[in-house]
């Protein structure tokens, strides 16, 4: 076919769109595939420079077209997950805690609370500012009006204090 049929082909394309689109519709069941098929069809179209005989420029954009739609099919399909795939993605394991867990978690909490209420308050102080806030040793004697040897050493009997109670309760 010369390159005045292929042109016919493409000016046949944009003026019968319409009604391409809707027998494809028809056809795949489904008006945005049949949308992209007809798109895909112009493009593949598009690229050829020549064309052998043919009987019916219609039928042959609606197939080109429906070729366009099962390859489009196909791809998809290729990136459905199988049924084996899916079960190994619903067997990763679940990072929040179970509730026995979250239970277990806040009993533990309460009991360390308790543990820290009976220490003296500003070893208290001292172990909060040292573990929980992250300050330096150094801030916290200067806050506390005390020496870096007293904050070693109040920050070491509570954390001792802290285990030893620890063990009895879990005892």
């Amino acid at each position: 076919m010369t390159e005045a049929s292929l042109a016919l082909i493409r000016r046949l394309l944009v003026e019968r769109y319409d009604e391409l689109k809707r027998r494809l519709t028809r056809r795949l069941g489904s008006s945005e595939l049949a949308g992209e098929a007809l798109q895909d069809a112009w493009l593949r179209i598009a690229r050829v420079d020549s064309i052998g005989v043919v009987r019916n420029p219609g039928n042959y954009i609606f197939g080109v077209a429906m070729n366009a739609a099962r390859d489009r099919q196909r791809t998809a399909d290729s990136r459905t997950l199988s049924a084996a795939e899916v079960d190994g993605l619903l067997e990763i394991a679940d990072g929040a805690p179970d509730p026995e867990q979250v239970t277990r978690a806040r009993s533990d909490l309460r009991g360390l609370e308790a543990i820290l209420r009976e220490l003296p308050p500003r070893r208290r102080a001292i172990l909060l500012a040292a573990r929980l806030d992250q300050m330096p040793r150094q801030e916290i004697a200067r806050r506390f009006g005390i020496s870096l040897r007293l904050v070693e050493l109040e920050l070491q009997r509570a954390q001792e204090y802290c285990l030893a109670r620890r063990d009895r309760r879990g005892e």
